[in-house]
């Protein structure tokens, strides 16, 4: 089974940016869906982007679009997330997931995704 290791967060002003990484212990392209999910405290884990590594056709949540940019790198086993624009309400824990098959209708949903990385903390303050 796949394992993933998310790295790139870390302490930001708002209006900052941050690239994460998921490096993968295979290869994910056309194999996994992949997605990121973020959870803050006291909150539930919700999907802020994903792609389907076939295709490349990539999917936001609203409160993301035209910051965020999720996209796989060509060879085929690191996913990343760019994070512009920041603010103190993306201050979150971020998980890197992988699944299988086509999840295009329920990809914001934690529980279609197998394998999760340990996450990575990125706050956003002044």
């Amino acid at each position: 089974q796949v394992q993933l290791v998310e790295s790139g967060g870390g302490s930001v002003q708002p209006g900052g940016s941050l690239r994460l990484s998921c490096t993968a212990s295979e290869y994910i392209k056309k194999r996994y869906w992949m997605a990121w999910f973020r959870q803050a405290p006291g909150k539930e884990r919700e999907g802020v982007a994903s792609i389907n590594t076939n295709t490349g056709s990539t999917y936001y949540i609203g409160a993301v679009r035209g910051r965020f940019t999720i996209a796989q790198d060509n060879a085929g086993n690191t996913l990343y997330l760019q994070m512009n624009s920041l603010k103190p309400d993306d201050t979150a824990m971020y998980y890197c997931a992988a699944g299988a098959g086509w999840l295009g209708q329920s990809w914001w949903e934690p529980d279609v995704f197998n394998y999760w990385g340990q996450g990575t903390q990125v706050t956003v303050s002044s």
